[in-house]
């Protein structure tokens, strides 16, 4: 991430949509003052735009939203057509349920998510966006947010957190262990899908990410 973390407190700050994003990418954008989406960059595979971790009965386990292959190298991630020939919108929906129904907060929030597993929708880019208005609702979130319009290499007017997106090394946060459902089996899992939070904590889940930092824990003595 360009920048240091604690000078995201009130920044502009340029993340990447994703589904149903980490704690981490969240903790973003309750500290920014201003939220800019990447939309002209190249699609990559092995990061949060098409996938999220949530805690299941086993720990943590993977949701991926499937894709088209185009048979080219390179694409737009705007391009990038979700591959609906199978329900794993229903999948998704039954392992969300599975993991989370016995959550203090899961009833609350149910309804909320409905549209993300009811509707279908034909690019990922348009999908990720209707879940951050989703989670943005459940958060009563209020924060301005633009798309940029070209791709640039560096970014100069804020924080570039455009790495948050990033899920195939995995970065350990300084994150405050709250009550997980199955926290008793496998200990706190940091940085899953917002909706770990949202679940567990509720209407607390707001404070929680403003009392957060993107301090990376020091694991070179492990």
């Amino acid at each position: 991430m360009t920048g240091n973390a604690n000078d995201m407190e009130n920044a502009l700050c340029l993340l990447h949509p994703a589904y149903l994003g980490s704690i981490a990418q969240y903790v973003a954008i309750v500290r920014a003052s201003e939220i800019i989406f990447e939309d002209c960059d190249n699609y990559q595979k092995q990061t949060y735009r098409n996938r999220t971790y949530i805690y299941g009965a086993n720990g943590k386990l993977l949701l991926t939203v499937p894709f088209l292959h185009s048979g080219e190298e390179r694409r737009l991630y705007k391009e990038v057509r979700i591959q609906n020939d199978f329900n794993w919108q229903l999948q998704h929906r039954k392992s969300i349920e599975t993991a989370y129904r016995t959550s203090p907060f899961f009833e609350y929030y149910e309804d909320d998510f409905q549209i993300l597993y009811a509707k279908k929708f034909t690019y990922l880019l348009d999908y990720n966006y209707q879940c951050f208005e989703v989670v943005k609702g459940c958060l009563q979130l209020e924060v301005p947010f633009s798309k940029t319009d070209t791709y640039q290499k560096e970014f100069y007017g804020g924080i570039d957190a455009r790495n948050l997106i990033v899920a195939k090394k995995e970065t350990i946060y300084h994150f405050t262990p709250y009550v997980q459902v199955f926290s008793e089996k496998h200990g706190f899992i940091p940085n899953l899908s917002i909706i770990d939070l949202l679940f567990n904590e509720g209407p607390n889940a707001i404070t929680y990410l403003q009392n957060q930092s993107l301090s990376k824990l020091d694991t070179s003595n492990v």
